[in-house]
C-alpha cells in the first residue's frame, strides 16, 4: 500500500497525548510514527525497556498506549518480548486466541546498544516474530546524559565531559544497525523523522509485517541532551541525514539498499554547530576535531555506498 499522509494521520492514534516526554523529544514522534504503521484491525503488545520513554509514558496503573503494554528492566526487554510472542503462538495453536497480535519493543540506546544488547542479540538469533525499535538519542538521557556506545565522538556528556584535560567522548559511535544486520534477520533499517514521515512509516510497516525478527534504528534527537531549541527537532533530523551523519538505509533478506543520497552532501559542521554538546569543537585550536569528525563520516558513508552498490 502506497504511503498516504492524510490517511495515516486520520487513523485512530495508538499513542495517547498527555504523557510526560519533553517538548521537542524525538522519541515521542518516533513511537507515534511507528505505531501508526499498524493496521486498525491488528492488535499489538508494546514492550518497553526502562528509560526516558518508559518513565514518561507509564505511570502505574496508567500508560500512554492504547494497546497492551509491558514494562521490563533495561537488560531484558527483547527477551521478554520474545517470550510473550512464544506464549501467544502456543495459545493461538490451542485455539485460545483468534486475534492477530504484533509484538513491538521500544528501547533507548542505553537499553539497546549497551545494557540490553545481549538480550537483543539473543532474540534476533532465535527468530522471534517481533520488531525491536531503538529510539536512539545518543546518550543515557533519563539519568543525566551519561555517554553510551551510541554517543558520537567529541560529544560532551556527564561521563565524558569537556575540560582542560578532555575533549568529550573519545570513541566513535557504534554501528548497531550493521551489527543486527549481521544476525541475518529478514529486515533491519535505519530511519528518522524527516519530510512527510514516509521513510519512517514505510520502514515501520515493513518491519511490523515481515515475518521474523526485525529491527528499526530511529535517530531521535533530545533537546536537553543535545542542546538545541525544542522547535528545531525536524531540522536536526534533516541535517543528520543531509550531512550523512545518519544515513537512511535498509537491509532486506541480506540485500543492502540506500534509501536516500543527498544531491549535495552538507559538511558535518552544519549538524554539529546547532548543538551545545559540540560547541567546544568550534573553539580556536579545535579545528582538528571538526576535520576528524568529517573524515569519519566520509569513510562510513563511502563504506555504506559501496556495500549497497555491490548488491
Amino acid at each position: 500500500m502506497r504511503y498516504n499522509l492524510k490517511r495515516e494521520v486520520e487513523k485512530q492514534g495508538r499513542f495517547a497525548p498527555g504523557h510526560r516526554l519533553c517538548a521537542g523529544c524525538g522519541a515521542a514522534v518516533a513511537v507515534n510514527g511507528v505505531l501508526r504503521a499498524l493496521e486498525p484491525e491488528d492488535k499489538a503488545v508494546i514492550a518497553n525497556a526502562t528509560g526516558c520513554l518508559e518513565v514518561s509514558t507509564f505511570m502505574y496503573p496508567f500508560t500512554a498506549y492504547e494497546d497492551s503494554y509491558i514494562h521490563s528492566a533495561f537488560e531484558n526487554a527483547a527477551a521478554m518480548t520474545g517470550g510473550v510472542e512464544a506464549a501467544y503462538n502456543v495459545l493461538k495453536k490451542k485455539g485460545k486466541i483468534d486475534d492477530t497480535y504484533k509484538f513491538i519493543c521500544f528501547g533507548g540506546d542505553g537499553g539497546t546498544y549497551d545494557i540490553g544488547f545481549q538480550s537483543l542479540s539473543g532474540a534476533m538469533e532465535r527468530g522471534h516474530d517481533m520488531v525491536y525499535v531503538c529510539y536512539d538519542n545518543e546518550a543515557y538521557m533519563n539519568t543525566g546524559t551519561q555517554r553510551s556506545s551510541s554517543t558520537p565522538r567529541f560529544a560532551n556528556a556527564t561521563t565524558s565531559p569537556v575540560g582542560t584535560q578532555s575533549y568529550g567522548k573519545v570513541q566513535n559511535k557504534k554501528n548497531l544497525t550493521e551489527i543486527i544486520a549481521a544476525h541475518n534477520v529478514p529486515y533491519a533499517a535505519q530511519t528518522t523523522m524527516i519530510g512527510d514521515f514516509s521513510d519512517l512509516h514505510n520502514k515501520a510497516r515493513k518491519a511490523i509485517y515481515t515475518k521474523g525478527p526485525c529491527f528499526l534504528n530511529v535517530l531521535s534527537p533530545c533537546p536537553r541532551g543535545w542542546g538545541y531549541d525544542m522547535s528545531d527537532l525536524a531540522e536536526m533530523c534533516d541535517l543528520a541525514v543531509k550531512t550523512c551523519v545518519w544515513p537512511l538505509y535498509e537491509v532486506e533478506d541480506g540485500v543492502w539498499r540506500l534509501n536516500y543520497e543527498p544531491a549535495k552532501k552538507l559538511p558535518v559542521e552544519r549538524f554539529l554547530e546547532r548543538q551545545n554538546r559540540f560547541k567546544h569543537m568550534f573553539a580556536p585550536g579545535n579545528e582538528w576535531m571538526i576535520e576528524s569528525a568529517q573524515i569519519w563520516v566520509d569513510a562510513q558513508w563511502e563504506k555504506l555506498k559501496a556495500r549497497c552498490e555491490q548488491e
